[in-house]
């Protein structure tokens, strides 16, 4: 569905995008994770054919979004993560608005809005004045303007931007059925857990660079390694707290892919770089040597630590 080879932006001297690399399939819901400034917006505006690349390609579909940028407009959908709103205007005569830019029949575009409307929750609101909406209704009408001409392709940039809990459980809900319907999604997002439950697979972006990509489950898998395994054992029979411990200790150092032991106050944290097989090894020795385990689990991996660890932020 998408394609983007050796993608670059220049704005003077800064270099926004450099040799960007970039492949998403049909029907795939992609999550473009970065801090400010990685160059996700600049990728989605020049995908949209708002923003002229300085070199490089970008096909949708098969259309070069660089040299026919109006063409690919009718190919995508766009949600900015600063939207305007006609504040005069009724839900039902907003839709009619950016249906009519398409050149669609207000018949055409009413039975299409009806559907979208009930797609985002929105049926109620449609003689409803825009500017009366909440700030997640209305940017969950902004989602379905961007369908009003059934795009292959919708890009969201920062769709839960500013919204409360409520309003990003909604839009997740939108999100997660326009992908059961088999449409192609791209998000950018600072909010990294609802990236990981949405998305079938992610883009990590840093300075211009596509540093990581692919499925969710497979980079998750990669990184899994560093994950401390929590551990509580039954040390009886030993004169006193302190020799129970040492003795943990030293088994463990003595174990493959243990990196380091350290207590907390009811917990034993393990630094293991194994995978889960070799984990599973590790509480079978354990359980040879008598010692009596009373929990063990490995700490699950999730975005947040995955994006801080690959983009080289401070975790412990």
């Amino acid at each position: 569905m998408l394609e983007i080879q050796n993608l670059t932006k220049r704005y003077g001297k800064f270099l926004a995008l450099d040799n960007l690399n970039l492949h998403i399939d049909k029907g795939e819901i992609f999550g473009f994770v970065g801090p400010n400034g990685a160059g996700k917006t600049t990728t989605m505006r020049i995908t949209c054919g708002l923003l002229k690349a300085t070199s490089g390609t970008v096909l949708v579909d098969g259309v070069n979004a660089i040299t026919n940028p109006e063409d690919i407009k009718r190919k995508v959908g766009y949600v900015p993560d600063f939207f305007g709103v006609y504040d005069n205007l009724k839900v039902m005569e907003y839709m009619e608005f950016y249906g009519s830019m398409y050149g669609m029949s207000k018949e055409d575009v009413d039975e299409i809005a009806e559907g979208l409307l009930e797609l985002v929750n929105l049926s109620d609101k449609k003689d409803v004045f825009v500017d009366t909406l909440s700030r997640g209704m209305k940017q969950r009408l902004c989602v379905a303007r961007a369908l009003i001409h059934n795009p292959d392709l919708l890009v969201l940039d920062e769709p839960n931007s500013g919204l409360d809990p409520r309003a990003r459980f909604e839009m997740k809900e939108v999100l997660k059925n326009l992908g059961a319907m088999g449409k192609t999604i791209i998000i950018s997002s600072h909010i990294l857990p609802e990236l990981s439950e949405m998305c079938t697979s992610i883009g990590i972006m840093e300075k211009g660079h596509l540093i990581a990509s692919g499925k969710v489950d497979e980079i998750m898998q990669k990184s899994k390694g560093s994950q401390p395994i929590h551990m509580r054992a039954i040390m009886d029979g030993y004169d006193t707290e302190e020799d129970g411990r040492e003795f943990l200790s030293t088994l463990l150092r003595e174990q493959p892919n243990v990196e380091k032991v350290t207590y907390t106050e009811d917990e034993v944290l393990i630094a293991f770089n194994g995978n889960d097989a070799e984990a599973a090894n590790l509480l079978k020795g354990l359980v040879e040597r008598n010692v009596l385990v009373s929990n063990f689990y490995r700490e699950k991996e999730d975005l947040e630590s995955l994006f801080l660890e690959i983009t080289g932020g401070a975790k412990e």
